[in-house]
């Protein structure tokens, strides 16, 4: 993995992989579909591999011989931006082979953390895969030193100005690249440092056991109980869970202090000023637009979270909510499970509804083994898009247990995957999408769900547990995203004044929950633990905050969408086909939209106020 945030040779570490395209039997669930990644490779032994190896590191090398210390002579020199183009275009094939190979092994790897051949066969890619992109690293350095008015020149080629957008936000990384041996040293040693935390914490959280009334469940198996209709059930999980927590915390410490650390040290020698300021460039968004998202959210809190747990507490008969009540069912609701079968077609038929390209697209996923749904021992948590590169498809993960919860779950990496197919025409440098924009198709999926959903129910009481359902994931979504970064904040600014201690971890988690989730909630001894297993803080330091961030731009794209619909889908597709080749302020402007303005915030919290406002009238 590249130490430069610009890099396009990115190893997803909470990619997913696959079996056979075999489908898994469940009795509630009817047929859940497994991966078949036959697409990419046939097995992690197939003969392919090896000769995409070779070749790439043959490319590789040979590309340095050619390139290394003459890319200012190239665009200098007869052929001019057309031959840095052609250099662009071979370093971009690299990117798409190697990609593919480090696709397949991390999705192989997520489908069962604990098989120690998965987990060697990805620790071996990453070592590879790494030793090839060393031969490479010199590229992006050494573009970032060429001349600005030689490259402004150089791109009046059409060759070259078609790879305009890459070249811009390599060249963003300019003012923090460090010298090209120090640069290769952070890169090599990524594999024995962040990589190697990274996948001691996956492993570690894979093959904690969860006793819950004597049944061992999974992580996963545990949290989903956290939204079982007898709060007995509840608090057994979560006693089970803030147990198996506490016992492990010192690991999880370990980790969380080694990789704030090591951030730190990284970001110090780089030069960025704030903790984040490396996440907002990778995201192409400014500090100011995000520190007023943040801003709007928490002055919100007791217009949303507060206001809108003391409801809930109400309707539970409860005078305080415990933790584990927070994604508790609503009384008088349908319990009822959602087989897969029904699942597929509420999707796709909101997803048609808004455009036919958008369904069709989808459909693939469920028609060719491109999605993994049931629930397994060691297999990545949560649910997941992962991109692969444009010469594939996308793969999608998720966890499914038959609740709305879920459908609207596979709603939401549908999005992901669809937005992830459009973009592909982009190419391997610029079909990535930053965090911010990427959630954006995601939560636009959920919100024609879960509109579908409403126009379908007539039900009063059914209804409201679906509004009431829509305000919580909206909440998880934005509120509960920025108190993870706020979270991350002070995490991070504390460990630069030594290392914390799991306590000292605990008691920033219990203050930014309480300030958060406001005064309807009683704290009980054991939630100071539930940091442990939130994988963004590991993976992607300060992602988090792209949730909400995503979430309030789709309040605010579907009042356009709902008035003046007229041409908004064509606008919508050519908004996701852009990939990376487009800022947020360049996206957003066929719509009327600018998340540079103070008040667009407060414009998408206010669709979360009026639905809280809707459920109060109610009552």
């Amino acid at each position: 993995m590249s130490s430069l945030p610009s890099s396009p040779f990115r190893v997803i570490a909470r990619a997913a992989a696959g079996h056979a395209a075999e489908a898994a039997r469940s009795d509630s669930f009817g047929d859940l579909p497994v991966w078949d990644l036959s697409d990419l490779y046939a097995a992690p032994d197939a003969p392919e591999i090896a000769r995409d190896l070779s070749r790439a590191a043959s490319t590789a090398k040979d590309f340095a011989v050619r390139h290394r210390g003459k890319l200012a002579d190239l665009i200098a020199g007869p052929k001019g931006g057309e031959g840095l183009a052609g250099a662009i275009r071979t370093y971009e094939a690299l990117e798409d082979t190697l990609g593919r190979i480090m696709s397949y092994a991390g999705l192989l790897y997520a489908t069962d953390n604990t098989n120690p051949a998965y987990a060697k066969f990805y620790g071996d890619m990453q070592e590879r895969v790494t030793q090839i992109t060393t031969d490479l690293l010199f590229f992006t350095l050494e573009l970032n030193r060429l001349d600005d008015g030689a490259l402004d020149r150089a791109l009046e080629a059409p060759g070259l100005a078609h790879y305009e957008p890459w070249l811009r936000d390599v060249r963003a990384m300019r003012p923090y690249q460090l010298s090209d041996e120090i640069e290769t040293l952070l890169h090599e040693k990524s594999v024995s440092g962040r990589a190697a935390w990274n996948r001691l914490f996956d492993e570690t959280l894979s093959r904690l056991t969860f006793d819950v009334d004597g049944e061992a469940l999974s992580s996963e198996g545990a949290l989903h109980r956290l939204a079982d209709r007898d709060p007995a059930q509840r608090k057994a999980a979560a006693e089970a869970l803030a147990k198996t927590f506490a016992a492990n915390v010192p690991t999880f410490a370990l980790v969380t202090n080694t990789l704030a650390k090591d951030k730190e040290i990284e970001d110090r020698w780089r030069g960025f000023k704030d903790i984040a300021d490396s996440r907002h460039l990778a995201n192409r968004v400014e500090a100011e637009v995000v520190a007023a998202l943040v801003d709007a959210v928490q002055n919100s809190y007791p217009a949303l979270s507060h206001r809108y747990y003391k409801l809930k507490a109400k309707w539970l008969g409860l005078e305080k909510l415990e933790y584990w009540d927070r994604n508790a069912p609503l009384p008088d609701t349908e319990d009822t499970t959602i087989p897969w079968s029904r699942a597929k077609e509420t999707v796709l038929s909101a997803y048609r509804g808004f455009t036919p390209e958008m369904a069709d697209i989808a459909q693939r996923f469920f028609e060719r083994g491109w999605i993994d749904a049931p629930l397994r021992p060691g297999k990545s948590p949560g649910a997941f898009a992962h991109p692969t590169v444009p010469s594939s498809h996308p793969f999608v993960l998720v966890n499914y247990q038959g609740k709305t919860r879920d459908v609207m779950t596979l709603a939401h990496e549908l999005g992901h995957g669809v937005h992830q197919v459009l973009a592909a025409r982009q190419g391997a440098l610029m079909a990535d999408t930053p965090l911010t924009l990427a959630e954006t198709a995601s939560v636009f999926g959920e919100m024609l769900t879960f509109k579908k959903l409403l126009a379908d129910t007539t039900d009063p009481k059914r209804r409201k547990a679906m509004i009431a359902g829509k305000v919580e994931d909206m909440l998880n979504t934005v509120v509960r995203q920025i108190a993870f970064y706020t979270f991350e904040r002070r995490v991070h600014t504390a460990r630069r004044e030594g290392e914390l201690t799991a306590e000292q971890i605990g008691k920033i988690w219990l203050d930014v929950q309480s300030e958060s989730l406001g005064p309807a909630f009683h704290f009980a001894p054991g939630y100071e633990t539930y940091w442990c297993y939130i994988s963004h803080f590991i993976h992607a330091p300060f992602y988090v905050y792209a949730y909400a961030f995503g979430d309030c731009l789709v309040n605010s794209l579907y009042a356009v969408y709902e008035q003046a619909s007229d041409g908004f889908a064509e606008r919508y597709l050519d908004m996701l086909a852009a990939g990376g080749t487009l800022r947020h302020k360049e996206l957003l402007a066929p719509f009327g939209l600018d998340a540079s303005d103070p008040k667009f915030w407060d414009k998408g919290l206010s669709v979360i106020r009026g639905l809280i406002d809707e459920l109060e009238r109610s009552e």
